[in-house]
């Protein structure tokens, strides 16, 4: 059995310019599917929106660090299979080793790490993991792929397990 070394809250903020699956009304129907390992979690629907506000957070258990974080976005259909909107993935091994450090001594709004766009990652902005108010966070912006348009819009935050509870 693997170890459980803490929980990641991810909050899904919004989307913007997704993606049109519903030419009709010019719109789509978006929801997100968040996967790490076997673990998966799903926002609401949001209808008739290209540009979604969801601010719902989702939570993952975390027990391998090493597994990349896959966000697939999706437009619901009634009557037929979900369309795809896109997808993007992220790794959490920086974010995670930041963590489970210890970091009572570091000053409040401290930069721990920065990650800049480039072709090896989804990020479509620069996103910097954080210590502030006693939490490691991170809001990044991630680009979607396999689409013409998207970005969505997330922030992490990490969840340290309690006392007596083993790593």
């Amino acid at each position: 059995m693997e170890r459980l070394l803490g929980l990641l809250k991810v909050k899904v903020v919004r989307g913007l310019n997704l993606a049109i699956c519903d030419p009709l009304s010019h719109s789509s129907d978006p929801y997100v599917v968040i996967r790490l390992g076997q673990q998966k979690v799903k926002s609401s629907i949001k209808y008739k929106t290209i540009n979604p506000e969801w601010n719902e957070e989702l939570t993952l258990s975390i027990t391998n660090w090493t597994l990349p974080v896959k966000i697939e976005v999706f437009d619901h259909d009634t009557f037929t299979k979900d369309d795809t909107m896109g997808d993007a993935e992220f790794s959490i091994l920086d974010f995670v080793e930041i963590a489970v450090k210890d970091l009572t001594h570091v000053r409040d709004d401290t930069v721990m790490k920065t990650f800049q766009p480039n072709e090896e990652n989804c990020y479509s902005a620069d996103s910097h993991i954080m210590w502030k108010d006693g939490k490691v966070t991170q809001n990044m912006a991630l680009k979607l792929r396999n689409t013409d348009t998207g970005e969505l819009i997330m922030h992490l935050e990490w969840v340290n397990l309690p006392p007596g509870m083993s790593r």
